[in-house]
């Protein structure tokens, strides 16, 4: 059973940053890594996501402000997040899809919460 868990979630006012990590229990040498929000009454939304040949994909909504990385040996993606604003407000899933067979993974996700 593939486990994803998420970390680093919590509340930061606007202008603010946070930096957001996910452990996987399993090699993501194979795996898209990426990030999903999802805001109340809202769908999920793709923020950012980065392959093993590095290409890099962003939401435009984020580009520019949040940066993704991944450390394969360490099985873990991270998303730094600044210049953070209100509508950022959602709970952040990781998300690892096996470029092998194109399964999706998810974590349970984090809350981020953008206030003064």
């Amino acid at each position: 059973q593939v486990q994803l868990v998420e970390s680093g979630g919590g509340l930061v006012q606007p202008g603010g940053s946070l930096r957001l990590s996910c452990v996987a229990s399993i090699s993501i040498f194979d795996y898209v890594m990426g990030w999903y929000r999802q805001a109340p009454g809202k769908q999920r939304e793709l923020v950012a996501n980065l392959k093993p040949d590095s290409t890099m994909y962003y939401a435009d909504f984020v580009r520019g402000r949040f940066t993704i990385s991944r450390d394969n040996a360490k099985n873990t993606t991270t998303l730094q997040m600044n210049s953070l604003e209100p509508e950022d407000a959602a709970i952040y899933y990781c998300n690892a899809i096996s470029i092998i067979d194109k399964y999706h993974y998810w974590g349970r996700g984090t809350q981020v919460t953008v206030s003064s």
